[in-house]
């Protein structure tokens, strides 16, 4: 920055000391030093504190995702291939660690034992993680049997829901009143659709799963609850009421005490004639 100084005791020409002036102008530009001395900040103790509390608390939030991010877990993996339906062995599993994650729900390494002797629900593939739906007590749909699928609609299906593992009986009615019927187990149970129908598959025979799929093209099926004795296996003694043609399953029990009592031979039917002798003896 220059600051034009008038001359002083100078005639016009002359440069100071006597001299002749080179510039045209009655002045010239001296120049002026700034004052170079400059005030020390004050450094504040409070904001020196809060610029340590801010890294402080930085670097502890760092510290805080970097352990909730990168924490390790023991979940169960496959060492080897393992087909549907197989039984799982401790030979078939290894102890895999992985970032926890919510979205994962593998099977925890402390769950080894409890998956030893369960079959592989799906075909399992070697170095995948072991989930709990890739694993069963039981097959529902047991070796020889196909899935069908089957839609019905609302007025086709019991009120009840229907699960997994249900035991249900496939009702086939067509138009010439000869009607027909195929016992079958619920695996899926899918969503019920707007316009009320829904799909269920089911496990039957081999040989009966084209003749299921026929009647379900027709649309005439009617699915019906299975007894309860039927679908435990029949109770000794008790499903005589539950199970078709429950009439003959009583007279069997019945039979044999009127045989018994007459000594006549199996086949006589003559129940009545029983009584009859030791009425006649009595009397003479």
């Amino acid at each position: 920055m220059s600051v034009a100084v008038p001359d002083q005791g100078q005639g016009p020409g002359q440069a100071p000391g006597g001299g002749p002036s080179r510039g045209k102008g009655k002045g010239h530009a001296a120049p002026h030093a700034p004052g170079r001395t400059l005030r020390a900040r004050r450094r504040r103790p409070a904001v020196l504190a809060m610029a340590v509390a801010l890294i402080a608390a930085g670097g502890l939030g760092g510290a805080v995702l970097y352990n909730s991010t990168g924490q390790r877990v023991a979940v169960l993996a496959l060492a080897r291939d393992v087909p549907w339906g197989q039984v799982i062995t401790d030979d078939d599993l290894v102890v895999a660690r992985i970032a926890g994650d919510p979205a994962l729900r593998p099977l925890a390494a402390t769950e080894r034992e409890k998956t030893v002797g369960m079959r592989a629900a799906t075909d399992l593939k070697r170095g995948a993680m072991l989930t709990r739906a890739d694993v069963a007590q039981a097959l529902l749909v047991q070796p020889g049997q196909i899935v069908v699928g089957v839609s019905a609609k609302r007025t086709q299906l019991p009120a009840g829901r229907l699960q997994p593992g249900l035991q249900i009986v496939v009702v086939y009615t067509p138009d010439n009143n000869k009607a027909d019927s195929m016992p079958a187990t619920v695996i899926t149970v899918g969503r019920v659709d707007t316009d009320g129908s829904q799909v269920i598959d089911v496990a039957v025979g081999a040989a009966d799963g084209p003749r299921l799929a026929q009647w379900v093209a027709g649309g005439r099926i009617q699915v019906l609850l299975a007894p309860r004795a039927a679908a435990a296996g029949g109770a000794a003694g008790t499903g005589g009421s539950g199970a078709v043609g429950g009439t003959g399953g009583t007279a069997a029990p019945t039979a044999p005490p009127t045989g018994a009592a007459s000594g006549a031979p199996a086949g006589a039917g003559t129940a009545p004639a029983a009584p009859v002798p030791p009425t006649g003896a009595g009397g003479a």
